[in-house]
C-alpha cells in the first residue's frame, strides 16, 4: 500500500519528486533558507531544485524516488538524512 503522508513516505523511503520538493520547502522554511524549483533548467521532465547556494536535479515529479537517489539529492543540498 502506498502511503500519501509525506512523513510516512520518508520512513518507507518511497516519495515522489513532487513530495520531495514540498518536503524540502517545508524544511527550508523552518530554517529561513531560500528555495526554488526551476522546471525549465533540467532535461526533459527533470528540473533543478535550488536551496540557498546548493542545487540538485529532481527527476520526473510524478515518479517515485528510490532510497539511493533520495540520499544523493539530500547530500547535494547539504541536508543530513536525520534532519529531514
Amino acid at each position: 500500500m502506498l502511503r500519501t503522508n509525506m512523513c510516512a513516505c520518508i520512513l518507507d523511503d518511497v516519495m515522489t519528486g513532487r513530495q520531495f520538493i514540498a518536503k524540502v520547502r517545508q524544511w527550508a522554511r523552518t530554517r529561513s533558507l531560500p528555495v526554488r524549483f526551476d522546471a525549465a533548467a533540467g532535461p526533459g521532465s527533470h528540473g533543478t531544485l535550488h536551496l540557498g547556494d546548493r542545487k540538485t536535479t529532481v527527476k520526473d515529479r510524478k515518479k517515485e524516488i528510490g532510497k539511493g537517489l533520495l540520499n544523493k539529492m539530500l547530500d547535494d543540498l547539504g541536508i543530513q538524512r536525520n534532519q529531514f
